[in-house]
C-alpha cells in the first residue's frame, strides 16, 4: 500500500474519533505518539529508546481497558524531564496527554496502525505518510496547522531554484513541521546518492550539522522533530524558541534561509539587541526578515515567504527595506496568487535575495514576476500545482543567485526589471503592479462561507498591520521630540 493509500485510511480513522469530540489537529498529535511508538519497532530502534514495557507489542496486546491506561502511562513515561531516555524521545513526548477517551477508540487505531503494510519493495514510508497527514490537517483547519503549513508545491519551487549544496548550513527560523528543511535535504540526497558519494566527514556534517531551525509553539516542535526522525534526519540543532529573543541567535549563521515565517502582531517587540532597525516593531514579519538579512554568511541567500505590507510599509518598513537592498542583493521578487494558503484574501510574496559582502550598494535591480494577477481563483478545491510556476521557473533562470535572466517581458507580461534608482523615485516602495487584478470581481465570485470570512478577515489584518505601523511611527516620533530629562 502505497504513502498516499494510507494517508487516505488513517484520515477516515477520524470520523471515529470524532465521537470523541477530537479535532483534526488533536487526531494527528495522536496519530504522531502512536506512529512515532510503531516505527520505533518496525525499524529495529526500540532498544534504548522506549523501555519494554511501553513498546508497539505490549500495546498491541493489551486489552482494551489496560490499553488506554497503559498509553496514558507511557505518554507520561516518555516525556518526563527527569527520565534517561533520549532527547528526541522526550521532546516528542514532552508534556503528552491522550484526547481518547473511549477504550475501544484506542483498540480501533492500534489496530488500524499494526494491520497497514507499512513498506514498499523499495524504500520507507514513514515519512510521506507523515507528510501527507499534515498536508491533510493544513487543508482541514484554516487556523492552527494551516497558519503554519506552507503548500508542497511552494516549498519545492524555491528549494529547487535555491539549490541547496552539500555542505551547506541551512535554516529555517520558523521552522513550522519542517517541510522547507526536509525538501532540501531531499534534494541534497538526490544529489549524492543518499549522502553516500561524500566523504566520511560530509556524511557526518550532512547528518548532524547541516539542518538549523527554530519553531516557537511546543505543539508545532513535536510535529517537526516527528517529521526529521521519519526523514532520517537530526535534530540536535532544531529547537523549541522564539527567534526574535536572544535564542534567535543560537541558531548561528547561514549559507541558505528557507522560511515562511508567521504573519501579524507578535504581542510586542522583539527582545534581541542586534535587531537594531526592527527594535520597536511590534509584528512578526518585519523583525524575521531583519535576523534572516543578519544570519546569513556573505554570499548566502534567501528565499522567503512575506505579506503584502513589507513591500510597502513605511517608517521602519521602508528603512528594512533599504537595509535589505543595501546589505543584500534583492534580485527577484515573486507576487503569489491569493488563496494558496487556506485563505482566498491573504497577500503574499516571496523575496529572493543574496547577502553582499559590504554593507552598501548591493542591489542594482529588481525583478517582479507578477503571478497573481490575473490568475485563477485558488482554494481547497482548486489547488496550486508545478505547472502553474512554470513560466516563473523559466524567467527566474538557472541560477541561484539570480544573475541568469529570462527576457523582460514589458507591461503587457508577468516579468519585469526596475532598476535601484526607479525603486528609490517610488520611495523605496516594492509593491509594484502592473497588470489589472481583478480582485473585487474575483471576490465576488467566492460562494463557501469559510473562503468569504476570510477575505474579510485578511482585509482587516491588512488594516491593522497598516494602523500598527502608523502607530509605531507616531510613538517614535514622539520619542524622538520629546525633551531630555533637565531641559
Amino acid at each position: 500500500m502505497n504513502a498516499n493509500a494510507i494517508v487516505q485510511k488513517l484520515w477516515r480513522l477520524c470520523t471515529v474519533l470524532r465521537k470523541d469530540g477530537i479535532t483534526y489537529q488533536q487526531y494527528v498529535t495522536e496519530l504522531t505518539y502512536l506512529l512515532f511508538l510503531k516505527m520505533m519497532a518496525e525499524r529495529n530502534r526500540e532498544e534504548g529508546n522506549i523501555p519494554p514495557e511501553y513498546r508497539w507489542a505490549a500495546l498491541v496486546k493489551a486489552e482494551p481497558l489496560h490499553k488506554l491506561k497503559l498509553y496514558r502511562n507511557a505518554l507520561t513515561a516518555l516525556g518526563d524531564p527527569e527520565g534517561s531516555l533520549p532527547r528526541m524521545v522526550q521532546a516528542i513526548f514532552d508534556n503528552a496527554s491522550t484526547f481518547i477517551r473511549e477504550p475501544q477508540n484506542l483498540t480501533t487505531l492500534v489496530t488500524a496502525i499494526d494491520e497497514l503494510d507499512w513498506f514498499s519493495e523499495e524504500r520507507d514510508q514513514f515519512g510521506d505518510l507523515y507528510e501527507g497527514l499534515l498536508q491533510k490537517n493544513a487543508e482541514e483547519t484554516k487556523r492552527g496547522a494551516g497558519q503554519y503549513f506552507t503548500p508542497r508545491v511552494l516549498i519545492e519551487v524555491l528549494v529547487r531554484l535555491m539549490k541547496p549544496k552539500p555542505g551547506e548550513v541551512i535554516q529555517d527560523p520558523a521552522a513550522g513541521t519542517g517541510g522547507f528543511l526536509i525538501a532540501a535535504d531531499k534534494v541534497m540526497r538526490e544529489a549524492t546518492d543518499d549522502y553516500f558519494t561524500l566523504g566520511t566527514k560530509e556524511q557526518e556534517f550532512q547528518k548532524h550539522q547541516a539542518i538549523h531551525g527554530m519553531e516557537n509553539v511546543p505543539g508545532t516542535l513535536r510535529l517537526l522533530l516527528m517529521n526529521l526522525y521519519l526523514h532520517d534526519l537530526d535534530s540536535d540543532h532544531v529547537d523549541l524558541g522564539d527567534t526574535l529573543s536572544d535564542k534567535g541567535k543560537t541558531l548561528g549563521k547561514a549559507d541558505l534561509i528557507l522560511t515562511n515565517p508567521p504573519f501579524g502582531p507578535a504581542g510586542g517587540a522583539p527582545t534581541r539587541d542586534d535587531l537594531s532597525v526592527t527594535a520597536t516593531v511590534s509584528s512578526y514579519q518585519l523583525p524575521f526578515v531583519e535576523h534572516c538579512i543578519r544570519a546569513l554568511k556573505p554570499g548566502g541567500r534567501a528565499a522567503i515567504v512575506l505579506p503584502d505590507n513589507v513591500l510597502f510599509e513605511d517608517g521602519r518598513g521602508k528603512e528594512l527595506r533599504r537595509m535589505m537592498m543595501d546589505w543584500c542583493d534583492l534580485h527577484t521578487i515573486l507576487r503569489l496568487p491569493t488563496g494558496i494558503f487556506y485563505a482566498q484574501g491573504v497577500k503574499t510574496n516571496v523575496i529572493f535575495l543574496t547577502r553582499g559582502k559590504t554593507e552598501t550598494g548591493n542591489t542594482d535591480d529588481v525583478w517582479i514576476y507578477d503571478l497573481r494577477a490575473q490568475m485563477p481563483k485558488f482554494g481547497k478545491t482548486n489547488h496550486l500545482t508545478d505547472a502553474h510556476f512554470t513560466a516563473f521557473e523559466e524567467a527566474f533562470g538557472s541560477d541561484e543567485n539570480g544573475t541568469e535572466r529570462g527576457e523582460e517581458q514589458g507591461v503587457e507580461g508577468r516579468w519585469r526589471c526596475f532598476t535601484r534608482e526607479e525603486i528609490s523615485a517610488r520611495g523605496d516602495n516594492l509593491d509594484i503592479s502592473w497588470l489589472r487584478e481583478l480582485e473585487e470581481e474575483a471576490e465576488e465570485g467566492l460562494i463557501e462561507p469559510e473562503d468569504i470570512a476570510a477575505a474579510i478577515q485578511a482585509h482587516l489584518q491588512a488594516a491593522m498591520l497598516e494602523i500598527e505601523a502608523l502607530s509605531a511611527e507616531l510613538e517614535e516620533t514622539t520619542l524622538a521630540e520629546a525633551p531630555e530629562a533637565g531641559e
